[in-house]
C-alpha cells in the first residue's frame, strides 16, 4: 500500500532500507565482478544526491575506472547547499576537469545531483557529452517523502539563522535560485544524450516526476537510495555508455505519461 502527500503518492519508505540487498546482489553480478571494457575510455564526472556526498558515488566510481573510464568528483562533502552556489562551484570543477581530460565529460547524477547535471548540460554544452541521471524528479523537485521535506525544513532553518555552506528557505522562490529554476526546464541542447533512470519503487520522490520530457526514460525495479548499487542500472549504464542503445527500454514522456 503507498502513501501520499497531499495527492502525490508514494511508496513506503522502508523499502529503502533495501540498499544492503541491492549492494549485495551487485558485487555477486556478471556486470561488477567482470567489468565490462569500453571501446573508448570516457570522462565521466558523478554528482551525489541530497543529503549525501563524493562517497555515495564509490562504488559506482570504481566500477566505471574498471570499465577504462576516467573518474572525477563532484568535490561535494555534503549536498545540502543552495543549489546556485552549488552548481556554481560544479561548473567551475568540471571546467578543470574537461581541460585536464581534453574532451567534454559524461555527468552521471543521483537524485538532487542529477539535477545538477542537467543544469550544466544546459548551461555549458561545451563541457557536457551527455547526460544519465539516476532517480532525479526534474518535473519536480519537491514532491519527496515528508521526512526528507523535515530534513530539508531543518536545514533550511539553519541556513536563515547563517551557518554557512546551507539553502535557506529563500531558495525555493527566491532571486539566488531563479536561473537554476530555469535551466531546469530548459530544452536540452540538440544532440546531448540525457538519459533519466527511474523507478516505481521509488520511497523518496514521486517517480512521474523524473520523466522529463527531453530525455530517454529508463525504468529499473530499485529503491530510490540504491540506484547507485542497483545491478540493473549497472546494466543499462553498460549499455548507455558501451553498447547500442536499449531501444525496447526506451519510453518517451507521451509513452511514460499515457502508462502513468
Amino acid at each position: 500500500m503507498s502513501v501520499k502527500v497531499g495527492s502525490i503518492p508514494l511508496t513506503p519508505i522502508w523499502r529503502e532500507g533495501l540498499l544492503g540487498v541491492e549492494l549485495a546482489a551487485l558485487l555477486r553480478h556478471d556486470v561488477f565482478r567482470d567489468p565490462p571494457q569500453a571501446p573508448r575510455s570516457l570522462p565521466v564526472m558523478l554528482v551525489p544526491g541530497f543529503l549525501t556526498g563524493d562517497a555515495q558515488m564509490g562504488v559506482l566510481g570504481s566500477w566505471l575506472r574498471g570499465c577504462g573510464h576516467r573518474t572525477h568528483a563532484s568535490g561535494i562533502r555534503l549536498n545540502v547547499d543552495c543549489s546556485a552556489a552549488a552548481t556554481g562551484r560544479l561548473e567551475r570543477r568540471l571546467e578543470e576537469f574537461v581541460e585536464r581530460e581534453g574532451e567534454p565529460a559524461v555527468v552521471i547524477g543521483q537524485s538532487r545531483g542529477g539535477l545538477f547535471a542537467r543544469v550544466l548540460g544546459v548551461r555549458r554544452p561545451d563541457l557536457v557529452h551527455s547526460i544519465v541521471t539516476l532517480g532525479s524528479p526534474h518535473l519536480s523537485p519537491l514532491a519527496v517523502h515528508p521526512l526528507v521535506w523535515v530534513q530539508g525544513a531543518a536545514i533550511a532553518g539553519l541556513g536563515a539563522l547563517g551557518v554557512p555552506g546551507l539553502a535557506t528557505h529563500r531558495c525555493r522562490n527566491g532571486r539566488c535560485c531563479a536561473k537554476f529554476t530555469t535551466d531546469l526546464a530548459a530544452p536540452i541542447p540538440r544532440g546531448m544524450r540525457f538519459a533519466s533512470i527511474y523507478s516505481r519503487r521509488d520511497g523518496i520522490v514521486h517517480w512521474p516526476g523524473c520523466l522529463d520530457p527531453h530525455a530517454v526514460h529508463l525504468e529499473v525495479r530499485s529503491t530510490h537510495c540504491g540506484m547507485g548499487v542497483n545491478p540493473a542500472v549497472y546494466e543499462l549504464l553498460d549499455a548507455e555508455l558501451h553498447a547500442s542503445r536499449p531501444r525496447a527500454l526506451q519510453r518517451r514522456a507521451a509513452v511514460a505519461s499515457a502508462a502513468a
